[in-house]
């Protein structure tokens, strides 16, 4: 141990707090790293829901096309499809989950009424099927991306703050730690140094 160095007791006091504020922070940070994986796992569940409801609308969808095409022709439901100009408003915003910025979109109606279509003119029962299918698929896909970028933007702050926890637990405690017995090591070295230079100098005072 250096003698050279001679910490003072406001030092260990400083130390102290710091190792306090550490342990806080590592408390809280846990507890939100917990909530984070908590949410992403509740999240994950309905991403995993909605995917396989995607993935049968579209199939859906596809039989409705393929059946339009049949009956109407290529060029029919391409001439419906350029006949319809309203195009979903797409608002997106944000809301908080445990303090990570999450989107959530809001659009205009997607499913529509036959008369909202704007292509009445080109109109028959296999159309109306493929439109209605097609609607659901254009719903299921904006839940989905909203669901998969708040799942996405969880997981990187769930890493970012088990970074942050591994980095108070591994590397600030134990330093903090090492420094505060250093120092109370050193300062009881300290007063025992200066407790025998007393008894010598009293030693030195009764000779005399």
């Amino acid at each position: 141990m250096p003698q050279d160095i001679k910490p003072t007791r406001s030092e260990l006091l400083k130390v102290k707090k710091q190792i306090k504020l550490a342990k806080s922070g590592y408390s809280l940070l846990k507890k939100k790293r917990d909530g984070l994986i908590l949410e992403f796992f509740k999240i994950l569940k309905k991403a995993k829901t909605l995917r396989e409801e995607l993935v049968n609308e579209y199939r859906i969808a596809l039989e409705k096309i393929n059946i339009a095409r049949t009956l109407e022709s290529d060029l029919k439901v391409k001439s419906v499809a350029m006949a319809i100009k309203e195009i979903p408003n797409v608002k997106l915003t944000t809301k908080n989950i445990m303090g990570v910025k999450v989107p959530e979109i809001e659009s205009s109606e997607i499913k529509k009424a036959f008369m909202e279509r704007g292509y009445s003119a080109y109109s028959s029962s296999a159309i109306d099927e493929t439109a209605a299918a097609y609607e659901k698929v254009v719903e299921k896909i904006i839940l989905a991306a909203e669901i998969e970028t708040s799942m996405r933007k969880l997981l990187n702050e769930i890493e970012k703050t088990k970074r942050r926890v591994n980095a108070l637990e591994f590397v600030v405690l134990p330093s903090l730690t090492k420094i505060q017995s250093f120092i109370r090591l050193r300062l009881e070295e300290m007063e025992r140094e200066n407790i025998f230079r007393m008894k010598r100098i009293k030693a030195k005072v009764h000779v005399q």
